[in-house]
């Protein structure tokens, strides 16, 4: 059994649909689909340990299979540049959450490298029962949640469709560098989307699947969240 499968497998005894964070992230890594470094901490020791480890400046994430929004139970600590900034995120985060969620089951607090900001992308897809599943790629953000500019194609895909779907949103240019802003690593893209397209084809059980935000550097991409629903 594949790594993958198997953690398909841990996912549906544990009764759930939805992967966690990091269980996504771990299937991302199994197709070469690349993520922000990041380590479970089940202590506030192993969080300060695992963020010397990742380097600073980190991100620290609630993980729990009963929390699917984290930011709503304040579960999520951005930009903590030192061991202080992550003892005193970690107690927050677990107050926050028993406040908010008393019964939640916590598995820990994942510690997470606090990517740059960039260029961001989001690469998704969804499973139609008759065609199966459909790829999106767009620019993140406003674009996506405002302007709605994203295109589709059915997986699997080529890479001549992978440069098509990058080439047809209406903020193409940016990618490309404008106004003094550096080019996106448009290889890195195409590379993200035939992976993805992979992914989804290789293992039709997914339902969902969505990279958000993805950031996009003149060199390579890291995605910053994953998330992945099985059928």
């Amino acid at each position: 059994m594949s790594k993958v499968s198997s953690i398909f497998e841990e996912v549906r005894k544990a009764g759930r649909k939805h992967l966690l964070e990091m269980e996504a992230k771990s299937v991302c890594l199994e197709y070469a689909i690349p993520v922000t470094r990041f380590r479970l901490a089940k202590s506030e020791a192993e969080a300060v340990r695992f963020a010397g480890e990742i380097g600073y400046p980190v991100v620290l994430k609630i993980v729990s299979p009963d929390i699917l929004h984290k930011s709503d139970v304040g579960g999520v600590m951005l930009n903590l540049n030192n061991a202080k900034d992550v003892r005193r995120a970690y107690k927050q985060i677990i107050e926050n959450v028993k406040k908010h969620r008393k019964d939640a089951e916590i598995l820990g607090v994942l510690v997470q490298e606090m990517a740059p900001p960039s260029t961001e992308v989001i690469v998704g897809a969804i499973k139609d029962p008759q065609f199966g599943h459909a790829l999106m790629f767009g620019l993140g953000g406003v674009f996506v949640e405002v302007l709605k500019d994203v295109t589709f194609r059915i997986a699997p895909i080529t890479e001549e469709e992978a440069r098509e779907m990058i080439s047809e949103v209406k903020a193409y240019p940016l990618l490309k560098g404008y106004r003094g802003m550096p080019p996106a690593d448009i290889e890195a893209v195409v590379q993200i989307l035939l992976n993805t397209s992979r992914l989804v084809s290789e293992n039709p059980e997914i339902k969902e699947l969505d990279l958000n935000p993805i950031m996009v550097y003149e060199k390579g991409a890291k995605t910053v969240d994953a998330r992945i629903i099985l059928e």
